[in-house]
């Protein structure tokens, strides 16, 4: 079987790089824009930061920002007639992963209108045609939507999340600007974060896993385990590193997917409402003791990519607990709590068939039952 390895056409990077839009948007011959960001972005003048780029162009747009942090059937229905009536030839997304996935999935919609159906889209959907050209600029550091085939819609009426891959909904251009996450706030700063590295090692650690992949998912841990406290901290630098170590996780694992992490997220956003990097925060330590003795000699270099001394001369189990303690101890300084208090005894049945039905289950190390969803959400109630 072939490996795949999908990328952006462009992706600009550094301080001052979204003054790149204005000329991919002119290359292009394109008239207007329209512009996808959630409305906080709009009111704190983080999104006005590119729409000024596209004014000093002469480039028109029209801003659409019905957005919620965990984008819905209903947004991305409102998205595609907005879109549909603005004239707009483009996208130009801006924020973290839930403008980019609003942003995906009314490019999809629009150039594919077989599949208004929201709902018809989750997992691998048919689609003929690539999605309208998106330009895709993260506020965030983590989610790493402007370079990933995937985007997550909230079904609100049957309380769950779905997962939709679909290589005609890559972005065209991302623009990695770390100066458009600098307002970042502590704690979207700590989630977004450690989204990023369920991201690198759950990207390095299942079954799809490959060396390229692998050299992706590795300088990613490595990246985000040295600047993440400070970039919480407010550290520019650190900021900036994080910018850089979010997108390299997001070169890996939209090319082998993820794992049950992931699917116990997206299910607790759904069913709870929780920030998507808090769930997959407190969630990875735990998948990770339960993936251990699936993943060979993997934990010894994530340990090494964490900053852990003496690796080599540990022993598989000891190598596994340092890996383990080093991610949990990371969630723990960057302020992620480790338990969630909303987790109710009589939901554990639903959440655990709806992690187990989430599109990110089957590529963990590890198959998981059921019954084992049920035990491992236990452990942050």
């Amino acid at each position: 079987m072939a490996n795949r390895i999908m990328l952006n056409e462009t992706s600009y990077h550094g301080s001052g790089a979204i003054a790149e839009i204005a000329s991919e948007i002119k290359a292009r011959g394109i008239e207007k824009a329209f512009v996808c960001s959630d409305p906080d972005l709009i009111k704190f003048g983080v999104t006005g930061k590119v729409t000024a780029v596209l004014e000093n162009a002469d480039i028109p747009y029209t801003i659409f920002s019905e957005i919620k942090a965990n984008p819905t059937i209903e947004n991305v229905q409102s998205g595609v007639k907005a879109f549909k009536e603005s004239g707009a030839q483009i996208i130009v997304a801006i924020g973290g992963g839930s403008s980019m996935d609003t942003a995906k999935a009314i490019g999809i919609i629009a150039a594919n209108p077989e599949f208004e159906d929201v709902r018809s889209l989750e997992g691998t959907a048919p689609t003929k045609n690539p999605c309208v050209p998106i330009i895709a600029v993260p506020t965030t550091a983590g989610t790493a939507a402007e370079v990933t085939i995937n985007y997550v819609i909230t079904d609100v009426q049957k309380k769950r999340k779905f997962v939709c891959v679909d290589p005609h909904d890559m972005p065209i251009v991302a623009v990695v600007d770390p100066d458009m996450m600098m307002s970042m706030p502590k704690g979207l700063t700590a989630a977004t974060g450690m989204d990023a590295l369920t991201h690198a090692i759950e990207g390095y650690t299942t079954k799809a896993a490959w060396e390229m992949t692998d050299m992706f998912h590795l300088k990613a841990i490595e990246i985000i385990a040295r600047s993440l406290r400070k970039s919480v901290a407010g550290d520019p630098e650190g900021r900036k590193e994080m910018a850089l170590g979010q997108y390299i996780a997001g070169m890996g694992f939209s090319n082998v997917g993820l794992g049950i992490a992931h699917s116990m997220a997206h299910t607790l956003g759904a069913v709870y409402d929780t920030p998507h990097g808090v769930a997959c925060a407190m969630m990875l330590p735990i998948v990770m003791e339960f993936n251990a003795d699936s993943t060979g000699d993997k934990y010894k270099y994530i340990a090494k990519a964490m900053g852990v001394e003496g690796v080599d001369s540990m022993s598989p189990e000891e190598y596994r607990k340092a890996a383990i303690d080093a991610v949990r101890q990371l969630s723990v300084d960057v302020g992620i709590p480790t338990k969630l208090e909303a987790i109710k005894e009589e939901d554990l049945q639903f959440l655990a068939e709806s992690a187990a039905a989430d599109a990110c289950a089957p590529g963990n190390p590890k198959d998981a039952t059921v019954e084992d969803f049920i035990a491992l959400f236990r452990k942050i109630m």
